[in-house]
């Protein structure tokens, strides 16, 4: 279960940011889009949509960032290296979870690719960042852990 354990740490990061920056709260609309919004800004902190804000993503991996839409966003990734279930069976040493960047850029349509899917797909359909917007996003590093 990766990519659970990737929106949970995304959960947890979107959850703790307003809790240091109080111009952003956590929007509290159910399936929102983006996770934080400006303080105020909507009533109840509550919109199913915008692009003011910021779409939050954690991921073990340095690129291949996707979302289930291409969209104008403020995009923030948290890059994060810790031990797989499977580690144990393979031998892999236990090591403590760490981020190891953040990195963040308005992203916009021309960002992404989607991807979609066909008619007889049961995948959720998925739009990935590209090239151009990997360079945004990376050009734009926030955080990165000591080598």
């Amino acid at each position: 279960m990766p990519a659970n354990f990737s929106s949970l740490v995304g959960e947890f990061v979107a959850s703790s940011i307003p809790k240091y920056c109080p111009t952003l709260v956590r929007n509290q609309y159910h399936n929102e889009h983006p996770d934080l919004i400006p303080a105020g800004l909507f009533p109840n902190n509550a919109v199913q949509h915008s692009s003011a804000g910021i779409e939050i993503k954690a991921s073990r991996y340095a690129k291949g960032w996707q979302g289930h839409n291409p969209e104008n966003v403020w995009l923030m990734v948290f890059i994060f290296d810790s031990n797989r279930p499977s580690d144990k069976s393979k031998g892999v040493a236990p090591r403590p979870f760490r981020f190891t960047q953040v990195v963040g850029a308005k992203l916009e349509m021309t960002d992404w690719v989607f991807s979609g899917r066909s008619e007889t797909s049961r995948r959720t359909i998925t739009a990935s960042v590209n090239q151009a917007g990997y360079l945004k996003l990376t050009g734009n590093r926030i955080y990165q852990a000591p080598v």
